[in-house]
Protein backbone atom coordinates (compact mmCIF):
# COMPACT_ATOMS: atom_id res chain seq x y z
CA UNK A 1 0.00 0.00 0.00
CA UNK A 2 1.53 3.09 -1.25
CA UNK A 3 0.67 6.36 1.11
CA UNK A 4 1.58 9.99 1.25
CA UNK A 5 2.18 11.33 3.78
CA UNK A 6 1.29 15.32 3.99
CA UNK A 7 2.51 17.82 6.71
CA UNK A 8 2.50 21.70 7.44
CA UNK A 9 6.39 21.25 8.63
CA UNK A 10 8.92 19.31 10.55
CA UNK A 11 10.30 21.37 12.73
CA UNK A 12 10.47 20.40 16.32
CA UNK A 13 6.56 19.95 17.71
CA UNK A 14 4.02 17.28 19.51
CA UNK A 15 2.60 16.14 16.47
CA UNK A 16 5.54 15.96 14.12
CA UNK A 17 7.14 13.89 17.01
CA UNK A 18 4.17 11.61 16.70
CA UNK A 19 4.43 11.18 12.70
CA UNK A 20 8.08 10.40 13.31
CA UNK A 21 7.04 7.47 15.96
CA UNK A 22 4.28 6.71 13.71
CA UNK A 23 6.56 6.01 10.22
CA UNK A 24 9.72 4.11 12.84
CA UNK A 25 6.99 1.23 13.71
CA UNK A 26 4.88 1.23 10.60
CA UNK A 27 4.87 -1.95 8.93
CA UNK A 28 7.03 -1.38 5.78
CA UNK A 29 6.62 -4.52 4.06
CA UNK A 30 2.67 -3.56 3.51
CA UNK A 31 2.74 0.45 3.68
CA UNK A 32 5.43 2.13 1.53
CA UNK A 33 5.35 5.75 3.23
CA UNK A 34 6.27 9.04 1.33
CA UNK A 35 6.79 12.08 3.23
CA UNK A 36 5.68 15.53 2.01
CA UNK A 37 6.55 18.74 4.11
CA UNK A 38 4.72 21.98 2.75
CA UNK A 39 7.41 23.99 4.45
CA UNK A 40 11.15 23.00 4.85
CA UNK A 41 12.04 19.61 6.10
CA UNK A 42 13.46 20.67 9.60
CA UNK A 43 14.71 18.43 12.44
CA UNK A 44 11.91 15.60 12.21
CA UNK A 45 12.16 15.58 8.38
CA UNK A 46 15.96 14.79 8.65
CA UNK A 47 15.57 12.27 11.51
CA UNK A 48 12.57 10.51 9.20
CA UNK A 49 14.77 10.33 6.04
CA UNK A 50 17.48 8.67 8.64
CA UNK A 51 14.35 5.87 8.39
CA UNK A 52 15.16 5.13 5.08
CA UNK A 53 11.79 6.87 4.21
CA UNK A 54 11.88 9.25 1.46
CA UNK A 55 10.90 12.82 2.28
CA UNK A 56 10.41 16.12 -0.29
CA UNK A 57 9.83 19.48 0.55
CA UNK A 58 7.48 21.99 -1.25
CA UNK A 59 9.26 24.87 -0.23
CA UNK A 60 5.70 26.63 0.89
CA UNK A 61 5.66 29.46 3.11
CA UNK A 62 2.89 30.93 5.08
CA UNK A 63 3.79 33.92 3.68
CA UNK A 64 3.84 33.08 -0.05
CA UNK A 65 1.55 30.95 -1.72
CA UNK A 66 3.50 29.06 -4.50
CA UNK A 67 0.94 27.40 -7.19
CA UNK A 68 3.66 25.86 -8.85
CA UNK A 69 4.57 23.88 -5.35
CA UNK A 70 1.00 22.37 -5.74
CA UNK A 71 1.05 21.17 -8.82
CA UNK A 72 4.49 19.64 -8.12
CA UNK A 73 2.35 17.84 -5.73
CA UNK A 74 -0.31 17.00 -7.50
CA UNK A 75 2.25 15.67 -10.58
CA UNK A 76 4.43 13.93 -8.07
CA UNK A 77 1.27 11.79 -6.42
CA UNK A 78 0.68 10.54 -9.58
CA UNK A 79 3.78 9.50 -10.08
CA UNK A 80 4.17 7.78 -6.96
CA UNK A 81 0.88 5.97 -7.95
CA UNK A 82 -0.56 6.87 -4.12
CA UNK A 83 -3.29 4.53 -3.20
CA UNK A 84 -3.76 7.00 0.18
CA UNK A 85 -3.38 10.31 1.34
CA UNK A 86 -2.91 11.24 4.88
CA UNK A 87 -2.58 14.40 5.68
CA UNK A 88 -1.52 16.67 9.46
CA UNK A 89 -2.86 19.92 10.22
CA UNK A 90 -5.08 22.48 8.68
CA UNK A 91 -2.59 23.64 6.03
CA UNK A 92 -1.65 20.24 4.90
CA UNK A 93 -5.48 19.42 4.90
CA UNK A 94 -6.52 21.71 2.61
CA UNK A 95 -3.65 21.71 0.06
CA UNK A 96 -2.99 18.18 0.36
CA UNK A 97 -6.51 17.00 0.18
CA UNK A 98 -7.16 19.36 -2.72
CA UNK A 99 -3.79 18.35 -4.48
CA UNK A 100 -5.11 14.47 -3.83
CA UNK A 101 -8.23 14.96 -5.11
CA UNK A 102 -6.60 16.55 -8.52
CA UNK A 103 -4.32 13.64 -8.94
CA UNK A 104 -7.17 11.11 -8.54
CA UNK A 105 -6.68 9.90 -5.32
CA UNK A 106 -10.33 9.34 -3.66
CA UNK A 107 -8.58 7.66 -0.42
CA UNK A 108 -8.40 11.05 1.10
CA UNK A 109 -7.15 10.98 5.72
CA UNK A 110 -7.20 14.35 7.02
CA UNK A 111 -5.59 14.60 10.35
CA UNK A 112 -6.43 17.38 12.73
CA UNK A 113 -4.02 17.89 16.07
CA UNK A 114 -5.33 20.53 18.03
CA UNK A 115 -8.06 21.56 20.84
CA UNK A 116 -7.72 24.59 20.92
CA UNK A 117 -8.94 26.27 18.59
CA UNK A 118 -10.31 29.89 19.18
CA UNK A 119 -11.32 32.37 16.79
CA UNK A 120 -10.43 35.32 18.22
CA UNK A 121 -6.90 34.08 19.01
CA UNK A 122 -6.45 32.80 15.46
CA UNK A 123 -4.72 34.39 12.45
CA UNK A 124 -7.13 35.59 9.67
CA UNK A 125 -5.65 33.19 7.53
CA UNK A 126 -6.15 30.24 9.73
CA UNK A 127 -9.28 30.94 10.54
CA UNK A 128 -10.21 31.07 6.82
CA UNK A 129 -8.47 28.24 6.36
CA UNK A 130 -10.83 26.79 9.04
CA UNK A 131 -13.68 27.63 7.51
CA UNK A 132 -12.95 26.17 4.06
CA UNK A 133 -11.62 23.15 5.92
CA UNK A 134 -15.12 22.82 7.48
CA UNK A 135 -16.81 23.16 4.15
CA UNK A 136 -14.64 20.83 2.45
CA UNK A 137 -14.83 18.06 5.17
CA UNK A 138 -18.22 17.02 3.85
CA UNK A 139 -16.38 15.47 0.36
CA UNK A 140 -12.75 15.60 0.34
CA UNK A 141 -11.88 12.98 3.04
CA UNK A 142 -13.10 9.93 3.48
CA UNK A 143 -12.36 9.98 6.58
CA UNK A 144 -10.59 12.09 9.89
CA UNK A 145 -8.36 11.24 12.45
CA UNK A 146 -8.05 13.23 15.76
CA UNK A 147 -5.18 13.33 18.17
CA UNK A 148 -7.88 13.38 21.26
CA UNK A 149 -11.75 13.24 22.02
CA UNK A 150 -11.53 17.01 22.80
CA UNK A 151 -9.99 17.93 19.24
CA UNK A 152 -13.34 15.62 17.54
CA UNK A 153 -15.78 17.83 19.79
CA UNK A 154 -14.25 21.32 18.87
CA UNK A 155 -13.70 20.83 15.04
CA UNK A 156 -17.99 19.43 15.61
CA UNK A 157 -18.54 22.48 16.68
CA UNK A 158 -16.15 24.37 13.77
CA UNK A 159 -18.87 22.52 11.22
CA UNK A 160 -16.61 19.25 10.28
CA UNK A 161 -17.87 16.24 9.51
CA UNK A 162 -18.52 14.50 12.88
CA UNK A 163 -19.08 10.75 11.46
CA UNK A 164 -16.60 10.65 9.60
CA UNK A 165 -13.81 12.11 12.41
CA UNK A 166 -12.12 9.30 14.92
CA UNK A 167 -10.00 9.25 17.46
CA UNK A 168 -6.58 7.48 17.85
CA UNK A 169 -4.25 9.26 20.61
CA UNK A 170 -0.55 9.42 20.76
CA UNK A 171 0.94 6.66 21.58
CA UNK A 172 4.58 6.23 23.83
CA UNK A 173 7.26 4.26 24.08
CA UNK A 174 7.15 2.65 27.56
CA UNK A 175 10.56 0.88 26.98
CA UNK A 176 12.21 3.97 26.56
CA UNK A 177 10.92 6.08 28.87
CA UNK A 178 10.92 4.10 32.18
CA UNK A 179 11.57 4.81 35.70
CA UNK A 180 14.71 4.66 36.89
CA UNK A 181 16.26 5.96 40.51
CA UNK A 182 19.40 6.49 38.96
CA UNK A 183 18.84 9.44 36.52
CA UNK A 184 16.75 10.40 39.79
CA UNK A 185 20.76 11.04 41.49
CA UNK A 186 22.61 12.32 38.36
CA UNK A 187 20.47 14.90 37.46
CA UNK A 188 20.19 16.22 41.26
CA UNK A 189 23.60 16.25 40.87
CA UNK A 190 23.99 18.08 37.89
CA UNK A 191 21.68 20.96 39.04
CA UNK A 192 24.30 21.20 42.36
CA UNK A 193 21.20 20.20 44.59
CA UNK A 194 20.59 17.46 47.48
CA UNK A 195 19.29 14.26 46.30
CA UNK A 196 16.24 14.65 48.23
CA UNK A 197 15.06 17.93 46.82
CA UNK A 198 11.79 17.93 45.41
CA UNK A 199 12.40 18.69 41.36
CA UNK A 200 9.28 19.72 39.92
CA UNK A 201 9.45 20.12 35.91
CA UNK A 202 7.65 21.84 33.13
CA UNK A 203 8.48 21.02 29.43
CA UNK A 204 7.30 22.63 26.41
CA UNK A 205 8.72 25.28 24.14
CA UNK A 206 7.67 28.94 25.35
CA UNK A 207 4.02 29.79 23.81
CA UNK A 208 1.35 31.78 25.24
CA UNK A 209 -0.93 29.17 25.49
CA UNK A 210 1.60 27.26 27.50
CA UNK A 211 1.17 29.78 30.02
CA UNK A 212 4.27 29.78 31.94
CA UNK A 213 3.81 33.15 33.39
CA UNK A 214 0.96 31.02 35.73
CA UNK A 215 3.32 28.38 36.44
CA UNK A 216 5.97 30.43 37.78
CA UNK A 217 2.78 32.46 39.94
CA UNK A 218 1.81 28.68 41.20
CA UNK A 219 5.82 27.83 41.64
CA UNK A 220 5.98 31.07 43.87
CA UNK A 221 3.11 29.61 46.05
CA UNK A 222 3.96 25.99 45.86
CA UNK A 223 7.58 27.35 47.62
CA UNK A 224 5.53 29.26 50.52
CA UNK A 225 4.50 25.42 51.59
CA UNK A 226 7.43 23.83 49.93
CA UNK A 227 10.38 26.05 50.54
CA UNK A 228 13.21 23.58 49.20
CA UNK A 229 11.44 22.74 45.87
CA UNK A 230 13.16 23.48 42.80
CA UNK A 231 11.84 23.89 39.17
CA UNK A 232 13.42 22.57 35.85
CA UNK A 233 11.84 24.34 32.89
CA UNK A 234 12.72 22.30 29.37
CA UNK A 235 12.33 23.96 25.97
CA UNK A 236 13.30 26.71 23.44
CA UNK A 237 12.24 30.43 22.91
CA UNK A 238 12.30 31.12 26.44
CA UNK A 239 14.70 33.85 26.67
CA UNK A 240 12.33 37.09 26.01
CA UNK A 241 10.08 35.41 29.10
CA UNK A 242 12.87 35.35 30.98
CA UNK A 243 14.48 39.28 30.94
CA UNK A 244 10.76 39.98 31.04
CA UNK A 245 10.24 38.29 34.58
CA UNK A 246 14.14 38.97 35.85
CA UNK A 247 13.08 41.41 38.30
CA UNK A 248 10.35 40.35 39.49
CA UNK A 249 11.58 36.95 39.97
CA UNK A 250 14.52 38.28 42.08
CA UNK A 251 12.51 40.27 44.11
CA UNK A 252 10.69 37.04 45.22
CA UNK A 253 13.55 34.87 45.11
CA UNK A 254 12.00 32.24 42.97
CA UNK A 255 15.23 32.93 40.68
CA UNK A 256 17.34 31.08 42.70
CA UNK A 257 14.87 27.84 42.42
CA UNK A 258 14.53 28.06 38.70
CA UNK A 259 16.51 25.85 36.14
CA UNK A 260 16.50 26.55 32.59
CA UNK A 261 17.95 23.50 31.13
CA UNK A 262 16.69 25.04 27.32
CA UNK A 263 16.01 21.78 24.75
CA UNK A 264 17.39 18.88 25.97
CA UNK A 265 17.93 15.32 23.84
CA UNK A 266 18.21 13.46 27.17
CA UNK A 267 14.62 13.55 28.18
CA UNK A 268 13.75 10.38 29.16
CA UNK A 269 16.48 11.19 31.90
CA UNK A 270 14.95 13.86 32.83
CA UNK A 271 11.62 13.14 32.85
CA UNK A 272 12.28 10.11 35.35
CA UNK A 273 14.42 12.71 37.54
CA UNK A 274 11.51 14.34 38.39
CA UNK A 275 9.17 14.11 41.94
CA UNK A 276 5.97 15.54 39.65
CA UNK A 277 5.03 17.20 36.23
CA UNK A 278 3.44 20.29 35.82
CA UNK A 279 1.16 21.67 33.08
CA UNK A 280 -0.30 24.90 33.68
CA UNK A 281 -1.59 25.34 29.78
CA UNK A 282 -4.59 27.21 28.53
CA UNK A 283 -4.87 25.45 25.51
CA UNK A 284 -4.07 21.81 24.51
CA UNK A 285 -5.11 18.45 22.08
CA UNK A 286 -2.92 15.74 23.84
CA UNK A 287 0.25 16.54 25.34
CA UNK A 288 2.67 14.09 25.24
CA UNK A 289 4.73 15.61 27.64
CA UNK A 290 1.88 13.70 29.95
CA UNK A 291 2.65 10.14 28.46
CA UNK A 292 6.16 10.71 28.91
CA UNK A 293 6.29 12.02 32.35
CA UNK A 294 3.71 9.30 33.00
CA UNK A 295 5.75 6.51 31.51
CA UNK A 296 8.36 7.23 33.53
CA UNK A 297 6.22 6.73 37.15
CA UNK A 298 6.00 10.77 37.53
CA UNK A 299 2.40 11.81 38.45
CA UNK A 300 1.50 15.09 36.48
CA UNK A 301 -1.10 18.54 37.90
CA UNK A 302 -2.88 19.75 34.55
CA UNK A 303 -5.63 22.11 33.53
CA UNK A 304 -8.29 20.73 32.61
CA UNK A 305 -7.94 21.63 28.87
CA UNK A 306 -7.69 18.88 25.60
CA UNK A 307 -7.90 15.47 26.49
CA UNK A 308 -5.26 16.07 29.67
CA UNK A 309 -7.86 15.16 32.43
CA UNK A 310 -8.76 11.92 30.07
CA UNK A 311 -4.84 11.10 30.43
CA UNK A 312 -3.92 11.77 33.58
CA UNK A 313 -6.88 9.73 34.55
CA UNK A 314 -6.83 9.23 38.77
CA UNK A 315 -3.02 8.99 38.65
CA UNK A 316 -2.64 12.88 38.87
CA UNK A 317 -4.80 16.29 40.06
CA UNK A 318 -6.43 17.87 37.23
CA UNK A 319 -7.52 21.82 38.12
CA UNK A 320 -9.38 24.41 36.21
CA UNK A 321 -7.86 26.61 33.39
CA UNK A 322 -6.09 29.13 34.65
CA UNK A 323 -6.46 28.27 38.28
CA UNK A 324 -2.89 28.84 39.22
CA UNK A 325 -3.89 28.61 43.22
CA UNK A 326 -5.57 24.92 42.45
CA UNK A 327 -2.54 24.03 40.56
CA UNK A 328 0.27 25.08 43.37
CA UNK A 329 -2.45 23.80 45.97
CA UNK A 330 -2.54 20.08 43.97
CA UNK A 331 1.43 20.13 43.44
CA UNK A 332 1.91 20.66 47.05
CA UNK A 333 -0.59 17.93 48.25
CA UNK A 334 1.35 15.24 45.90
CA UNK A 335 4.61 16.85 47.16
CA UNK A 336 2.99 15.81 50.98
CA UNK A 337 2.37 12.56 50.21
CA UNK A 338 4.66 10.10 51.64
CA UNK A 339 8.02 8.65 49.10
CA UNK A 340 5.88 5.15 49.18
CA UNK A 341 2.63 6.75 48.12
CA UNK A 342 4.31 9.21 45.61
CA UNK A 343 5.73 5.84 43.88
CA UNK A 344 2.47 4.21 43.84
CA UNK A 345 0.58 6.76 42.40
CA UNK A 346 3.65 7.04 39.29
CA UNK A 347 3.19 3.34 39.31
CA UNK A 348 -0.61 3.32 38.42
CA UNK A 349 0.52 6.35 35.83
CA UNK A 350 2.62 4.07 34.24
CA UNK A 351 0.40 1.40 33.98
CA UNK A 352 -2.14 3.94 32.38
CA UNK A 353 -0.04 4.57 29.94
CA UNK A 354 0.92 0.80 29.07
CA UNK A 355 -2.81 -0.17 28.75
CA UNK A 356 -4.10 3.07 26.72
CA UNK A 357 -1.63 4.63 24.95
CA UNK A 358 1.65 2.40 24.49
CA UNK A 359 2.76 3.29 21.03
CA UNK A 360 2.82 -0.03 19.41
CA UNK A 361 -1.16 -0.59 19.95
CA UNK A 362 -1.55 3.44 18.67
CA UNK A 363 0.11 2.17 15.23
CA UNK A 364 -1.17 -0.74 15.17
CA UNK A 365 -4.91 1.41 14.76
CA UNK A 366 -3.12 3.77 12.23
CA UNK A 367 -2.42 0.32 10.15
CA UNK A 368 -6.10 -1.23 10.44
CA UNK A 369 -7.79 2.19 9.71
CA UNK A 370 -5.19 3.03 6.37
CA UNK A 371 -6.23 -0.77 5.77
CA UNK A 372 -9.90 -0.18 6.21
CA UNK A 373 -9.68 2.79 4.07
CA UNK A 374 -7.61 1.36 1.08
CA UNK A 375 -8.86 1.57 -2.30
CA UNK A 376 -9.30 -2.26 -2.64
CA UNK A 377 -11.65 -2.42 0.96
CA UNK A 378 -14.83 -0.56 -0.70
CA UNK A 379 -14.52 2.36 1.13
CA UNK A 380 -16.28 5.68 -0.74
CA UNK A 381 -15.73 8.98 -0.68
Amino acid sequence: MRIAIIITGLGIGGAEIMLYKLLERMDRQRFQCHVFSLTQPGEIGQRIQALGIPVESLDLSRSVFKLGAVFTLVRRLKTLQIDLVNTWMYHADLIGGLAARAAGVRQVIWGIRTADFVRSKEKRATRFIVRINARLSHWVPVGIISCSEAAREVHDRLGYRLEKITVIPNGFDVARFVPDASARISVRQELHVDEDTPLVGIVGRHTPQKNHVGFFEAAERLRRRHPRVRFVVVGRGFAPLREKLAGAMHDTGLDAAIHWLGQREDMPRLMASLDLLASSSDGEGFPNVLGEAMACGVPCVVTDVGDSAFIVGQTGRVVPVGDMAGLAAAMGDLLSLSTSDRLALGRQARIRVREHFEIGGVVRRYEAYFLAHHPGSGSRG
